[in-house]
């Protein structure tokens, strides 16, 4: 990673890469109390655009609430922090990852007097389920490991120390050979993959879950439920459980990093033929259309990275 990017922000500062370093004995290295964004800028016709950067922010701001952290820098300035990454680093197609933590002094449970910082990186990541599970569709198992529950931790916030539960998931599938995970949740029902949401179809409505199944209101899901609603694509939001997944007719996962990607096969049994759907494919082309600037319609989505906020 460190052969693609020179520079991080580093609570308002561009520093050199190799300068970003935090004390061992920081809260977040203990207990995991960082939230943090994941954000795809793409290489337009216009220059290098991000996607829903404000809508990121406002998550990242969310996340950092939902977990008491007093956040005094600007969300402007946050948001302006990710186009200056992006430019410092001269890259025109990369993904972001803005992180909020807690710093070393106190390595008591309660952070209070902890410094809060703030990082941002930028650098290139191609295709998080690799290129072939883009065109073919990944193959996916059930993980062993239970999503945590919405009552027990904020599953709409964001936040480091969760992604523990994410990370036994899809070692564990890829031990086993497998592409990805699905979780389940504490009822026995969908919950996502491990940085993923679920969509699928079924005589023509495509359905997915919401919070109360333990999942994080992915952006990417959001946006893809407003581009079915303006195709006069049925969805539906409701828990579903995994019978519902292996006799769909298309399932595909949906991420920042994942985009959409279609999932060929659940536990080895195919979705259907295990080519990825006409929908599927349909809703990933606009997607992606949409991220490259190529509908004038979704215009609103895209940051220029070479333009400041305005107060």
């Amino acid at each position: 990673m460190a052969d693609y990017s020179k520079y991080i922000w580093h609570n308002g500062e561009v520093i050199p890469w190799e300068n970003a370093k935090v004390h061992v004995m920081s809260h977040v290295l203990h207990y995991g109390s960082g939230v943090f964004e994941g954000i795809k800028c793409y290489n337009t016709d216009t220059g290098p655009q991000i996607f829903r950067l404000d809508d990121h922010i406002d998550r990242l701001f969310a996340s950092a609430s939902a977990y008491g952290m007093k956040v005094d820098t600007p969300k402007k300035d946050i948001i302006d922090g990710c186009k200056d990454i992006v430019i410092a680093n001269d890259l025109t197609e990369c993904y972001i990852r803005p992180l909020i933590f807690y710093g070393y002094d106190t390595l008591g449970v309660d952070p209070k007097d902890c410094p809060l910082n703030i990082s941002i990186a930028s650098f290139y990541w191609g295709a998080y389920l690799g290129e072939d599970g883009v065109v073919n569709g990944v193959n996916v198992t059930v993980s062993p490991y239970q999503k945590f529950s919405y009552k027990s931790m904020p599953s709409t916030a964001k936040a480091s120390g969760q992604y523990m539960n994410s990370l036994l998931s899809v070692t564990d599938a890829r031990q086993r050979g497998y592409d990805e995970a699905i979780l389940l949740n504490s009822e026995g029902n969908i919950s996502e993959g491990s940085g993923q949401n679920i969509f699928y179809l079924k005589d023509g409505t495509l359905h997915t879950n919401d919070e109360k199944s333990s999942i994080l209101l992915g952006i990417t899901r959001s946006s893809i439920i407003q581009i079915c609603k303006d195709q006069n694509i049925p969805v539906e939001v409701h828990n579903f459980d995994l019978e519902d997944l292996l006799v769909a007719d298309e399932v595909f996962f949906t991420g920042t990093a994942s985009e959409v990607t279609p999932i060929r096969s659940i536990e080895d049994n195919l979705i259907s033929d295990g080519e990825p759907g006409e929908v599927t494919l349909n809703l990933r082309q606009s997607y992606m259309d949409i991220v490259y600037g190529r509908n004038s319609k979704y215009i609103t989505w895209l940051s220029s990275a070479n333009d400041k906020t305005t107060a």
